[in-house]
């Protein structure tokens, strides 16, 4: 049982996506930080400062509803999809670049090569 966890866990695919999730963790935690200390508080200044207020928490309905938080986590969502979009939109047309090469060409059937010999040969004896 230990030799198949091993195998298990040593295949490329386990081990490729370990790596994603840990650089996708610090990855989420920048972009985080980009759109709660940056963008966000950008975007909703002019909403903070209609309802004389100085931080996020404090924008709510009926004093329960937090609807301010609930802005800064739809404007996470968008900006984190669009950078996804961006990153393989990038990565497709690498691909696409990459799959545009053409293939070398086809090596002649066996026979066509005999016959090619054998013509040269001929040529050569004349």
């Amino acid at each position: 049982m230990l030799k198949e966890f091993k195998a298990f866990a040593m295949r490329g695919n386990v081990v490729d996506l370990a790596v994603g999730v840990i650089i996708g963790g610090a990855f989420g935690k920048i972009v985080g930080s980009l759109i709660d200390d940056v963008i966000t508080p950008l975007l909703l200044k002019p909403a903070l400062e209609a309802a004389n207020l100085s931080h996020l928490n404090e924008l709510t309905v009926f004093g329960t509803v937090k609807y301010g938080i609930f802005l800064s986590a739809v404007i996470n969502f968008v900006i984190v999809a669009f950078i996804l979009f961006l990153i393989i939109k990038g990565v497709n047309a690498a691909q696409q670049k990459e799959d545009a090469k053409p293939a070398p060409p086809a090596a002649p059937p066996a026979d066509i090569q005999l016959l090619s010999e054998i013509r040269d040969i001929l040529k050569r004896a004349n």
